[in-house]
């Protein structure tokens, strides 16, 4: 069931978090982090979307970002319909991957439970967006962000969860996805 939340100022930075349908773990793989990344580095490159800060979980993204062109719901949802094609698509085609069947399974079983979907349902339909509107929850989120993988046992440092913006404050590092510090 989708829940509507509102991007209420369109030209406002936003929190949000998606998860993967059922909490699945699909972003355990090397492979399946990079569709994520590629996808937010074309959207930033030719979309309009300013990052400021994200976390690519196993089940989970948290994104702080900004459209430069007013439509941050109509950004979120172009980059959703084409990350779970991509990554379905992904999943398909990987030898390796030991989950395959059983993954596929659960995301056609969430898509017959869904009248918006007509195959497979990766993503869950709700996103939450809160409204970045001050330094101060702009700071808190992006500490959440940062922590998340610590928090989880992950890791021991922020800074060491490769796919975090932790890398990019922490370490200068713009080597896996470069963020908008303005």
């Amino acid at each position: 069931m989708s829940r509507k939340y509102k991007f209420a100022e369109k030209s406002g930075a936003y929190f949000i978090s998606f998860a993967v349908v059922n909490w699945i773990d699909v972003f355990t793989r090397d492979n399946y982090f990079w569709c994520i990344i590629e996808s937010l580095d074309f959207c930033r490159k030719n979309k309009g979307m300013e990052i400021y800060g994200y976390c690519i979980m196993p089940s989970h993204i948290h994104l702080i970002f900004r459209s430069s062109l007013n439509d941050p719901s109509g950004l979120i949802r172009d980059f959703k319909g084409y990350t779970s094609k991509k990554i379905v698509k992904t999943i398909e085609e990987n030898p390796q991957e030991s989950r395959k069947e059983w993954m596929l399974w659960m995301f056609e079983r969430a898509g017959k439970k869904n009248s918006n979907v007509t195959n497979r349902q990766f993503w869950q339909q709700h996103n939450n967006p809160i409204e970045i509107w001050s330094l101060n929850v702009f700071e808190q989120k992006l500490k959440y962000i940062h922590n998340n993988p610590v928090e989880t046992g992950f890791v021991t440092d922020a800074v060491d969860w490769k796919y975090s913006s932790a890398r990019n404050y922490g370490c200068d590092d713009q080597t896996i996805l470069e963020i908008d510090r303005n």
